[in-house]
């Protein structure tokens, strides 16, 4: 019994280093992809590393090359130039068995109209690869992690555009996949549709299920993601996670203050040295914005004690971190200089 538990503990212990030593190996990796078409340059030297479990959001205006990166990514475009690996297998080369570790939402969903959402989900599974006895217990399960299990029976023609979405996003995740590329996934659905589908990507990277998806709606690309790729002009323009993507830009140089109680005046406030403009802000509050060449702190006591002294009684008083939208612009307005 000793021997047993002791090898048992062995292997866990193997087990547990092996899980540790693949999570530190990128599972994607672009290294300088470049993709042309003729004298147009879509991609130019695009590199990034994905570990396991990663969530990837990638960001940038239309025509950028979002798309491109993505078909790629999953084998649709094969004539780029630099290396491409997932799970250490270079795409295309070993494309057949990197298909079976991936799951694919394309931008535009498109199934036979006559089939039934059961019959159009057999049918995925079994090109996926998904054993023959194993297609109903999994065709149940996606369904009702997407919220469509009354709609099995559903034909295709008969569904929504949000609903199609959903069955494309259960096909992807029919085979049970370790990379799940999703190429604007959010498009076209209702808020509460987008809450869920954003419900299901965090339970994913719970499950150490790698996401690389394409958004243009940037306020779910930040609930979500816990890496974020700005593309612009088929260049990479920023890279890293919303905390890194911030500090790109130094310290905020703007304050928000809300009152309880507001004997504020925002004039005195305006004239002081070091603040640069002062909003009033719904229901009480102000926001100010300190000069880049003084000491934020510094100019951020003196308001205080003035404030103080005209009787405010103060509940907030932060510095306003940015938006993904706003950072998103900034690089994207400079071309992401630094």
């Amino acid at each position: 019994m000793t021997e047993t538990t002791s090898d048992s503990a062995n292997f866990k212990a193997r087990y547990l280093l092996r899980g540790i030593m693949t999570r530190c190996e990128p599972f994607v990796k672009f290294d300088n992809v470049s993709k042309s078409y003729g004298n147009f340059t879509v991609l130019t030297d695009i590199s990034l590393e994905l570990g396991r479990g990663d969530v990837f959001g990638y960001i940038g205006p239309n025509g950028a090359g979002k798309t491109t990166t993505i078909k790629s990514l999953v084998g649709l475009i094969t004539d780029f130039s630099g290396r491409l690996t997932i799970n250490g297998m270079d795409m295309p080369d070993q494309k057949d068995r990197i298909h079976r570790l991936m799951g694919y939402l394309p931008q535009k969903v498109s199934f036979q109209e006559w089939r039934t959402v059961e019959h159009t989900l057999a049918t995925m599974g079994r090109l996926s690869g998904v054993d023959v006895a194993e297609i109903e217990s999994r065709i149940e399960h996606v369904l009702g992690v997407v919220g469509m299990s009354d709609s099995r029976h559903r034909k295709v023609k008969e569904l929504s555009g949000g609903n199609v979405q959903k069955v494309g996003l259960a096909q992807a995740m029919l085979h049970s996949p370790q990379l799940l590329v999703l190429d604007e996934p959010l498009s076209g659905l209702d808020p509460a549709s987008r809450y869920q589908v954003k419900e299901i990507i965090k339970e994913l990277n719970k499950g150490e299920t790698t996401v690389f998806f394409s958004s243009h709606i940037l306020s779910d690309v930040q609930d979500v993601a816990t890496k974020i790729g700005i593309l612009g002009w088929g260049r990479i323009l920023a890279l890293g996670n919303l905390h890194e993507l911030e500090e790109e830009f130094g310290t905020p140089r703007v304050l928000n203050i809300e009152f309880s109680e507001d004997n504020s005046d925002p004039d005195v406030i305006a004239a002081m040295e070091g603040v640069t403009d002062v909003t009033t802000t719904v229901p009480t509050g102000l926001r100010v914005r300190i000069s880049d060449e003084r000491d934020m702190d510094e100019v951020s006591d003196r308001i205080v004690r003035t404030l103080l002294n005209q009787g405010c009684r103060i509940r907030k008083f932060t510095p306003s971190t940015p938006s993904l939208d706003e950072l998103y612009m900034r690089y994207v307005n400079r071309g992401g200089q630094a």
